[in-house]
């Protein structure tokens, strides 16, 4: 697959990584999987697809934390070889303290995945991840300075690790909020002058075609935008947005956001409606929910 500069352009699906490691907990990665799997970017045409799937692990199968055998398609090694074509990385939680020992993988591939965002600020890109996998990016020191969530009878075990990479790392603590559904930095559409700002929500909102993509480069054929790619360079992680999410059930709400703002709040609600979930919203940091 050729890198491209937009997941974009002519509704094409917006590519996501889904990493599984040893053990991973199964409904972390299938309630968001569910989610993604059904977004359109035309409720009415099921050819829309919004987004394209990969599964990346160590082997060929991978064992998850209930015993269920998952086929995964790419490799570490390829994964990180494509790993400038994906536009969001998905980290599950369940097991996690093994990964955190001995420093395995997943973890380079999610340091990986900010740097490359840091290098090419200009391309919107997300990290995700679902319960417990909030304690891989805080190890690898990518929430300081920012806010975020976990699993709540894992926050103790979180809070450690966020202080133990600021403190290693003479960086920023992490805002850890508790009882939060799922926490958003480095909200996408939060750029430019608030009174010129076509991300923010009003009643004008209306008026949008209901196909666009919020914070996306489907938006630069708009009058209206008033993106600065230099301001995003200059937000921490070069502009990446990060999402952590709290237990199972709340990693589908966050995947729902993330169909909100990548494909259409309509195509999150219809998600919703279909799997009879109620969408509960979480915080977005320095912007408005959708």
């Amino acid at each position: 697959m050729a890198a491209k500069a937009s997941a974009v352009a002519d509704q094409e699906p917006i590519d996501v990584l889904f990493a599984l490691h040893p053990k991973f907990n199964l409904v972390d990665f299938a309630g968001p999987l569910e989610v993604l799997a059904y977004a359109q970017h035309d409720l009415k045409d099921p050819s829309t697809k919004a987004f394209e799937i990969t599964l990346a692990s160590g082997e060929p199968k991978v064992l998850s934390g209930q015993g269920v055998i998952v086929h995964s398609q790419i490799s570490w090694k390829e994964a990180h070889e494509r790993l400038s074509d994906f536009d969001v990385l998905v980290v599950l939680g369940g097991n996690v303290e093994p990964i955190l020992t001995s420093k395995a993988e997943p973890l380079d591939l999610i340091a990986a995945f900010a740097e490359i965002q840091k290098a090419d600020p200009s391309r919107e890109r997300t990290l995700l991840s679902i319960c417990t996998g909030s304690h891989f990016l805080a190890q690898q020191g990518l929430l300081a300075g920012l806010s975020a969530t976990t699993h709540p009878d894992s926050l103790t075990r979180f809070e450690i690790l966020c202080s133990q990479a600021a403190t290693l790392n003479l960086d920023e603590r992490t805002d850890v909020i508790e009882d939060a559904r799922y926490v958003v930095n480095n909200l996408r559409f939060d750029l430019g002058d608030e009174d010129e700002n076509p991300y923010i929500r009003r009643k004008s909102d209306a008026r949008r075609p209901s196909n666009a993509r919020k914070g996306s480069m489907s938006w630069k054929g708009s009058n209206t935008r008033r993106e600065s790619i230099a301001r995003r360079a200059a937000m921490r992680l070069g502009g990446l947005r990060v999402i952590t999410s709290g237990g199972v059930a709340a990693g589908l709400d966050a995947a729902l956001y993330l169909v909100s703002v990548m494909v259409s709040e309509e195509s999150a609600l219809e998600i919703a409606r279909v799997m009879q979930l109620t969408w509960t919203k979480g915080i977005v940091v320095d912007g408005l929910d959708v």
